[in-house]
């Protein structure tokens, strides 16, 4: 018989939320244009919808179509500014992306894995003898 305590349950149900959540931003954020939104708004308070168009040298409805899942994943924001939209970045919906990023890059400086491993080779090497 298995047993689950309430905080393992607990736990186990945040983290796959949170696995979620990452995923989710980051296939958001999986295509080149997408990434250069980010950059520009990321450059300015706010910008916006022609201005996007421009500086990509993308048809508007393909810019319409990645600020459209930037939005979804919450990624921007648009605020209505008759006749336009004026896009911003939601800095507060990338939190659980940066920190994640930060543990693997504190996590990868501390353990000094130099060689793109999860065990130092020199460490495997001889503990389990070589490969040849």
């Amino acid at each position: 018989m298995v047993v689950f305590s309430l905080n393992t349950i607990q736990k186990s149900t945040a983290e796959q939320a949170s696995n979620e959540e990452l995923a989710a931003i980051a296939k958001a954020l999986a295509h080149p244009a997408r990434i250069q939104i980010v950059r520009l708004l990321l450059s300015r308070s706010s910008c916006i919808g022609g201005e996007i168009t421009h500086e990509l040298a993308l048809a508007q409805s393909t810019v319409s179509e990645h600020l459209r899942i930037l939005k979804t994943a919450g990624i921007v924001v648009g605020e209505i500014e008759h006749p336009r939209i004026c896009y911003s970045l939601s800095i507060q919906s990338l939190q659980s992306l940066i920190q994640f990023l930060s543990a693997i890059g504190q996590q990868y400086q501390s353990e000094n894995l130099t060689d793109g491993l999860c065990c130092p080779l020199q460490k495997s090497a001889e503990q389990f003898g070589s490969c040849s």
